[in-house]
């Protein structure tokens, strides 16, 4: 049974660190994935290292911007290995710096594969974490996301099955496809069709449209090293981290 992670993004919007920690630990989470608000400042980076201290969590996977990795890889290095950290993702472009082509997408791979030079030296694994853009098929019926990683060739992936889904793919599909790729994973569920619009369309874990025994069958044989639960926009986090947690068990001791 692996020991399953939680995506600190789905509980910005709620208590403090420690609040927030201290019901994970309750829940059975062993570790946390940090995302890019976190680390900004001295102090915010202090606040997170005493939340999971005190509450027995460690953080072997982070998310860190791409304009913080290539202005100031140093300190990205000094805060990795104050937490542990193992993988680092970059999570997100905004619309406006997207590439529209093929050929764009395998520059901006080259610019990922050079960004994330300093990391790899330090002993960090480093990867992208997909939302559905990547996934869109461009004018020449590539998709952004294989044109990406011809880019980078050292690239590794956390794949986001929930954005993969609303791509209008399979996660097993990309699993089989990207398997040596694969570093990590956001388990993420999708409402079925007009539901849950108050959370954007995202569901807990188990409670959504995915089938993960499947994903769990599929996940089995790869070297996955980090399972992340997330939701983007739930509107009690304990509920979607208890919740989760149990179909998560239940899906991982399926036959």
């Amino acid at each position: 049974m692996p020991a399953f992670s939680y995506q600190l993004y789905a509980s910005r919007n709620f208590g403090p660190l420690a609040v927030t920690c201290a019901m994970l630990a309750e829940a059975g989470y062993a570790h946390v994935e940090g995302y890019g608000a976190l680390f900004e400042t001295d102090a915010s980076v202090a606040e997170l290292a005493d939340a999971l201290e005190t509450n027995g969590l460690t953080m072997p996977s982070a998310h860190f911007g791409l304009d913080a990795i290539e202005t100031a890889p140093d300190r990205m290095k000094q805060v990795a290995q104050r937490f542990g950290i193992e993988s680092v993702f970059v999570p997100f472009i905004d619309i406006g710096q997207r590439p529209q082509t093929g050929e764009a997408w395998r520059d901006f791979g080259v610019r990922l594969h050079k960004a994330g030079a300093p990391l790899r030296e330090a002993g960090l694994a480093f990867g992208w974490h997909n939302h559905d853009f990547e996934l869109a098929p461009l004018p020449d019926g590539g998709l952004p996301i294989d044109a990406m990683l011809e880019g980078a060739p050292d690239l590794l992936l956390e794949l986001d099955f929930g954005w993969v889904v609303r791509a209008g793919l399979d996660p097993a599909t990309l699993v089989e496809r990207h398997g040596e790729r694969l570093a990590a994973v956001h388990l993420k569920d999708v409402a079925p069709a007009r539901e849950h619009l108050d959370e954007d369309g995202w569901a807990d874990i188990g409670h959504g449209t995915l089938d993960w025994p499947a994903i769990a069958g599929a996940l089995g044989k790869t070297g996955v090293r980090h399972l992340v639960a997330e939701h983007d926009n739930p509107a009690d986090d304990r509920r979607f981290a208890t919740r989760s947690m149990a179909a998560l068990l239940k899906a991982w001791d399926a036959p």
